[in-house]
């Protein structure tokens, strides 16, 4: 099929995924997936749930709620926020894709330290999307003041990965305050070391913050996301 292929979709570097190796010999860190087990709780609810339907194949056969109605009332009630400011993905990757698609073009471009995720300049180049890509201090810190001065959409993760290293609650809030542009803060790492911007979210409408199910709590096979 790559006859096919578009000339943006030809001169794509893809994204390469980390390995997944059988061999229990090793100790995996390539994919920073959570060494423990999920929540007893967790598995117990899930269990419950496929109890409930062993057999029969009820729900199974049906689609699934595009709502996500049970999801977002859980995350309203956890995380103090209104249902109608939720929208849900299959893992943070998804909701970052359509971020992509929703808020940025390019014209409307986005920057993002030279240093982070890897899938942020894979998403520019795939969408067509004009980026920036900003440089990390020398000591990996983020140089806050240059984010602060531009004027396109920002995208951040905080903690940064993989430096490991997060800005303030105060410093996020002067990019968001001091930019137009949308300001997406990927809080995938957020629970080992940093300060939720989830709190701005009422004061500044510029602001999103993307979370996972992925890292803190064990369920990166579930892929579930919300922003």
């Amino acid at each position: 099929m790559k006859e096919y292929w578009s000339s943006r979709i030809r001169n794509l570097v893809p994204y390469t995924a980390g390995e997944q190796p059988k061999d229990r010999k090793y100790i995996k860190l390539n994919t920073n997936e959570n060494p423990y087990p999920p929540s007893p709780k967790v598995m117990e609810a899930i269990n419950h749930k496929a109890q409930m339907d062993a057999g029969s194949g009820a729900e199974l056969r049906l689609y699934p709620d595009t709502e996500c109605t049970d999801m977002k009332k859980a995350v309203c009630e956890v995380y103090g926020v209104r249902e109608d400011m939720i929208f849900t993905g299959n893992g943070s990757d998804e909701v970052l894709a359509l971020c992509f698609l929703a808020f940025f073009d390019e014209l409307s471009g986005v920057c993002y330290p030279d240093i982070s995720y890897s899938f942020y300049p894979v998403y520019s180049a795939l969408f067509g999307v004009k980026s920036e890509v900003i440089p990390l201090n020398e000591d990996f810190t983020l140089p806050v003041e240059k984010f602060t001065s531009i004027n396109m959409g920002v995208l951040l993760a905080n903690p940064n990965a993989p430096t490991g290293l997060a800005i303030s609650l105060n410093e996020v809030e002067q990019i968001v305050s001091s930019n137009k542009s949308l300001v997406i803060v990927d809080e995938a790492y957020v629970d080992f070391g940093a300060e939720s911007a989830i709190t701005l979210l009422d004061k500044y409408p510029n602001l999103l913050v993307i979370r996972t199910l992925s890292k803190s709590c064990s369920l990166a096979g579930l892929r579930l996301s919300w922003a």
